[in-house]
């Protein structure tokens, strides 16, 4: 081959490497954009839809709450045994954590941020893991987004798939449950906020509906909780499977975030 056939080749694959690149960043970007209009609790949903947990993964409820057994299915861990990250002498909460190398860079970022974001707001601060520490998050690219409710003890793992839960209100939501918190619709005194519509759920799932005797801190039901799924959360027909009470046109379960309640009641469960 000519030295200038050899250039025009290493020029022609050089251009089909950067066609290639620049349409997978393409759909990269345009899967990223659709998400961006999609609530935190219609993302967990729809990164867990198909989801098929390994034998070493815990089994789910409610779409992404972590169970050791099924016997802690009914239970919550803040009111049977208690979950919270000791507090320091300085008044801080320090929560250790390990981002393992699943992700990349620009993925890392994104959590960090999350993971950040609790500072700004509440006397929770997570910081990297140290040699001394006896209880640690392990946040790890697993089969979809999950974690346990509370402080477990040892490695806990807080799994965010790449694909499908790594978005900001999403990483809030599952440090969330790993600082102590389930979901709005399953506090002890939802039936006077949503009428839960079991005919319209999803057969086998009618136990993400359940009521668990939850320590709610003296706070109101949030509708715009980042912990609030939404309208047609595990619904079998397209069809609500909760409506607001008394008013059932009220909008509820499109935060993209934490609210202001879901930062007050954080606050209050860890005396900030």
């Amino acid at each position: 081959m000519s030295r200038m056939s050899a250039f025009r080749f290493s020029a022609l694959a050089l251009l089909l490497l950067s066609a290639y690149c620049w349409a997978d960043s393409e759909v990269e970007s345009s899967a990223e954009n659709d998400s961006q209009d999609l609530s935190v609790s219609e993302l967990l949903e729809r990164a867990n839809r198909h989801r098929i947990g390994s034998d070493d993964e815990p089994i789910l409820t409610e779409g992404d709450i972590a169970l050791g057994s099924e016997a802690e299915r009914n239970a919550d861990p803040c009111t049977s045994q208690g979950c919270k990250w000791g507090k320091a002498s300085d008044g801080k909460v320090y929560v250790p954590y390990y981002i393992t190398n699943h992700f990349s860079s620009r993925e890392k970022a994104i959590i960090v941020r999350g993971l950040e974001s609790f500072s700004s707001f509440s006397c929770i601060r997570f910081r990297p893991t140290q040699s001394s520490d006896r209880d640690w998050l392990s946040i790890e690219s697993q089969n979809g987004c999950y974690s346990f409710v509370g402080r477990r003890g040892g490695k806990q793992v807080v799994s965010l798939a790449r694909s499908g839960c790594l978005y900001h209100g999403t990483v809030q939501h599952e440090l969330l449950h790993a600082l102590g918190f389930n979901h709005e619709q399953t506090r002890s005194d939802r039936d006077n906020h949503i009428q839960v519509l079991l005919q319209n759920v999803q057969s086998g799932m009618e136990h993400n509906f359940r009521k668990i005797a939850t320590l709610n801190q003296g706070s109101p039901y949030d509708y715009n909780s980042v912990m609030q799924y939404h309208k047609y959360a595990f619904s079998k027909n397209n069809q609500p499977t909760m409506l607001p009470i008394p008013n059932p046109n009220v909008s509820f379960g499109n935060a993209k975030e934490m609210s202001r309640n879901d930062i007050a009641r954080l606050n209050t469960l860890y005396k900030c």
